[in-house]
């Protein structure tokens, strides 16, 4: 899939919920690098990634579909992911709530050939509960390296800041039998401004990940790192 038509798949997103519902949102995103757990998924270069949200009502359930441009390297077929995702957030109170849901990662286009190999889509579900700022999420992958499963810990949490700004802490484990001889933490420091309509962060994240199992070429780096990113979420 060449870049004009990446970009119009994740820009097409956006015209829908510019012209839909108010039950549609739509996010965009242009970051410096797309970090997942703490590995460059865009070989350290930068990522164009949107979003599109279905809320049912005060229901609780949504649906969606993210995307983002990648690069897994040149023995890899595929330059786009494509995630599709269903949840349900539920509250206990007013401070205190919880999340469940699945994600189905897909890579459009990607197969395999004489000299590439496929990226296999995949299924991973989560159970979360958040507080206040503080969210924890626990992730289980099904197959996710196409045999064996993975999990994945999170917690994050989120300070609100004088004019505009936040900070936010975020650390993760990944670990199971697809990480069985790799296991290893994840973690990212960021600071947020709200610029009117607009997102701005910079984040420094990294893995704790050394000797043979540090990756340093930029495909699935994961050493530490700066990340800007810019973000905006429609309609206004």
């Amino acid at each position: 899939m060449n870049r004009f038509k990446r970009t119009s798949l994740l820009l097409g997103l956006l015209a829908v919920a510019g012209t839909a519902h108010a039950q549609f949102s739509a996010t965009i995103t242009a970051t410096s690098d797309y970090d997942f757990r703490g590995v460059s998924l865009s070989a350290k270069d930068p990522a164009l990634q949107a979003s599109l949200d279905y809320a049912f009502g005060e229901t609780g359930f949504y649906v969606g579909a993210w995307g983002s441009n990648i690069d897994y390297g040149d023995d890899v077929d595929g330059d786009i992911e494509v995630d599709l995702y269903a949840g349900y957030d539920g509250a206990i109170n007013d401070d205190t709530g919880w999340t469940v849901g699945l994600t189905w990662y897909t890579y459009p286009g990607s197969s395999n050939s004489a000299t590439r190999s496929k990226i296999e889509a995949y299924p991973e579900a989560w159970l979360g509960i958040n507080y206040k700022g503080l969210d924890l999420k626990q992730w289980y992958a099904f197959e996710y390296d196409g045999t064996n499963d993975a999990l994945y810990t999170e917690a994050n949490y989120t300070f609100e800041l004088p004019q505009n700004f936040s900070l936010s802490l975020h650390a993760g484990y990944n670990y199971g039998d697809a990480f069985e001889d790799f296991e290893y933490f994840d973690y990212s420091v960021a600071v947020g401004y709200e610029l009117g309509n607009f997102g701005l962060e910079l984040k420094y994240t990294g893995t704790d990940l050394s000797g043979d199992d540090k990756v340093t070429d930029d495909v699935f780096n994961t050493e530490g790192r700066l990340v800007f990113s810019v973000s905006t979420t429609l309609p206004w």
